[in-house]
């Protein structure tokens, strides 16, 4: 399958390949966002090295499974297994220099699970980068990793031999929702934009989530297969998504079953409290953690002085609506919620995380993306806005979002809401700006005189998919 977007990547991925001097490269990402995917995939005619870590296993193995991948790209099934890590990127080295390729790509995937306890993985990599591979122009080096907290601490940050040796590093997002209808339509999966929302608002763009839905099933099906299902390929997966990327995976996941409480989230004290936890260190250094993985977003809510933490994660969120209880479920059961009070609410807050997720589209669609914005919340005991962009030009957006089958008719009361919401806004506002409303909304709205008077602009999903 060819690479679905990703087109500004590839093109600095490229550009570093074609340079004429050695390149220090580090992927990112959250776990099946598609890195190894991406790197093999551009690089493929020049990979000449490819190693990835084992999860959960001792160091011995590590450099067992090192030895396998050397073997393979050497051809010299004879090759001993090394006994530490430096004697592996020795061996490493010897390789290299043997091979006359003009550029050779050295792939060393999950190096997170490669630094185990007391393995000095980092300083062999300091020592082969240092004293080898830095001086010789065809090497372009890259790190790959899906534990973001471990990639900006160990490498980006390192006070030590790696200290400011990176050329480049590429923090891999999942797909927007052009890329996710792009990505199904190459598997044949034709949907219409409000299915692939709703696709959207249960995988977030994770090509390895997509790649597993089936043509010739509506989404319903493919959901019921994938975690309701005798078999269901995802039954596991959420728990095994965490325990992957965090040691203690228990603890970070407790936290994350705080914000699926409340949808505007919770300050670090209150998220302090709700644990019953005291040491507040240690809840601050996952949030951070959580927040470099993309699991959660920071922010400021106007009127408010801590920042706000905020699950963003779409397949958490789903996680902890539908299937964290455990219940009886059925091969049918996503079909039997299709019109259960329980989907409407998730459909209504997964729609606002998804407007949030394409604030940049929606700027480019207001023809604002030249111009200095800020992005913001507003919440108080009156009304909650879920999202505000203030602008250069003396304009704030003040933003609805409406998810609904059916074209949507404002009434009575969203007019009496949309004014009360305005009046909190300019209460808040440090200067008198014009407020505009804009209503966000799964297909045009039926015009009457409640939107002439309320609404100054409808933005539609086909004109966030089209952006």
């Amino acid at each position: 399958m060819p690479i679905i977007g990703r087109k500004e990547e590839q093109r600095e991925l490229l550009r570093l390949m074609a340079s004429e001097q050695p390149e220090f490269v580090m992927v990112y990402g959250r776990r099946r966002v598609g890195k190894t995917y991406l790197v093999r995939e551009t690089f493929k005619e020049n990979l000449v090295f490819y190693m990835t870590g084992l999860n959960n296993v001792e160091l011995s193995d590590q450099l067992v499974n090192f030895r396998t991948a050397l073997a393979t790209a050497s051809g010299n099934v004879d090759i001993p297994a090394p006994q530490t890590w430096f004697d592996a990127f020795e061996q490493l080295r010897t390789f290299l220099q043997q091979n006359n390729a003009a550029k050779k790509v050295v792939f060393l995937d999950e190096v997170p699970w490669m630094d185990t306890k007391g393995s000095k993985f980092i300083p062999a990599l300091e020592h082969f980068w240092n004293s080898y591979a830095s001086t010789d122009p065809a090497i372009k080096l890259v790190v790959c990793g899906s534990a973001a907290s471990w990639m900006v601490k160990k490498i980006v940050e390192n006070h030590g031999g790696l200290h400011n040796r990176l050329t480049y590093k590429l923090k891999l997002n999942p797909f927007n929702v052009g890329e996710v209808k792009e990505f199904l339509e190459s598997k044949n999966i034709y949907w219409d934009y409000q299915m692939v929302t709703e696709c959207y608002m249960v995988f977030g763009g994770i090509p390895y989530y997509l790649n597993l839905l089936m043509p010739g099933l509506s989404l319903a099906q493919n959901i019921d297969k994938l975690f309701f299902s005798e078999s269901a390929l995802l039954e596991g997966e959420f728990r095994s998504l965490y325990s992957s990327l965090f040691l203690h995976s228990e603890e970070y996941v407790s936290i994350i079953k705080v914000l699926a409480e409340k949808k505007i989230g919770f300050t670090r004290d209150e998220i302090i409290a709700a644990l019953s936890v005291s040491d507040g260190g240690g809840v601050t250094r996952k949030l951070t953690e959580l927040e470099q993985c993309g699991f959660i977003r920071k922010y400021k809510a106007l009127g408010r002085v801590p920042y706000l933490y905020q699950l963003a994660d779409f397949f958490s969120l789903f996680y902890f609506t539908f299937l964290e209880k455990g219940d009886n479920y059925d091969s049918e059961t996503w079909m039997h919620l299709q019109n259960t009070s329980t989907h409407k609410t998730w459909c209504g807050l997964g729609f606002e995380r998804f407007c949030i997720a394409n604030a940049e589209k929606i700027k480019s669609i207001l023809g604002i993306s030249g111009i200095a914005t800020k992005t913001y919340s507003v919440y108080s005991s009156e009304a909650q806005i879920d999202m505000v962009i203030e602008r250069g030009d003396r304009v704030v957006n003040l933003f609805e979002m409406k998810y609904t089958a059916l074209p949507y008719s404002l009434d009575k009361k969203d007019a009496e809401s949309m004014e009360n919401k305005m009046l909190l806004l300019q209460s808040k506002l440090k200067k008198k700006q014009n407020i505009a409303n804009v209503l966000v909304t799964t297909s045009p709205i039926k015009p009457n005189a409640y939107s002439a008077r309320w609404v100054q602009r409808n933005i539609t999903l086909e004109e966030i998919f089209s952006a």
